[in-house]
């Protein structure tokens, strides 16, 4: 059974996820006063990670440590990567393929970590099931989307959360494609 797939994202206003050269420093300076905003338990409650080789890329560069331990990780690439840890799986399937080998390993709820052209991919297939996007209140003008590509479809909030930083986290459910 395919497993619930959560794209939980930050994004700046006007919905990017990344500066044009793939860099978040801009999200730092909401991060400075120790608010989690909800993170840890997000990340208590899902079972594995599915991310885009852009995104796993990024993290090794820059992160000192896999920031993902005992999760299950697949990584979606056509490029022959390491594997950060031996929960690392890096695979050539397609969303759906991971997905549905995910769920016969028992997960039922998977974070989409990124970045937003696998996102696009996810979206436009009908397999994302829920959007939980915290907005940073900045403006990049440009960079990498939320969302590279997708149809129209509608959404429904079921929590929205702000905090002192200027963040506002929404919380929706995906709706089936528009007509």
């Amino acid at each position: 059974m395919k497993p619930a797939l959560i794209y939980y994202v930050a994004a700046s206003l006007d919905g990017y996820i990344a500066r044009p050269d793939g860099r978040v420093d801009w999200i730092h300076s909401i991060e400075e006063g120790g608010e989690d905003y909800g993170y840890h338990d997000f990340y208590s409650g899902i079972d594995a990670l599915l991310m885009g080789r852009v995104t796993y890329e990024t993290i090794l560069k820059y992160a000192d440590k896999w920031p993902y331990p005992g999760k299950t990780c697949v990584v979606l690439t056509r490029s022959a990567l390491p594997a950060a840890t031996s929960d690392v799986h890096v695979c050539h399937w397609t969303p759906t393929e991971a997905l549905n080998r995910l769920g016969d390993m028992g997960s039922k709820r998977v974070w989409l970590v990124g970045g937003g052209s696998l996102a696009g991919t996810c979206y436009t297939a009908g397999l994302l099931d829920e959007l939980v996007v915290s907005v940073i209140p900045h403006m990049l003008g440009a960079g990498i989307k939320m969302f590279a590509t997708g149809l129209e479809r509608g959404l429904t909030l079921q929590t929205q959360r702000n905090f002192s930083t200027g963040v506002v986290q929404l919380h929706y459910q995906v709706q089936g494609e528009a007509a």
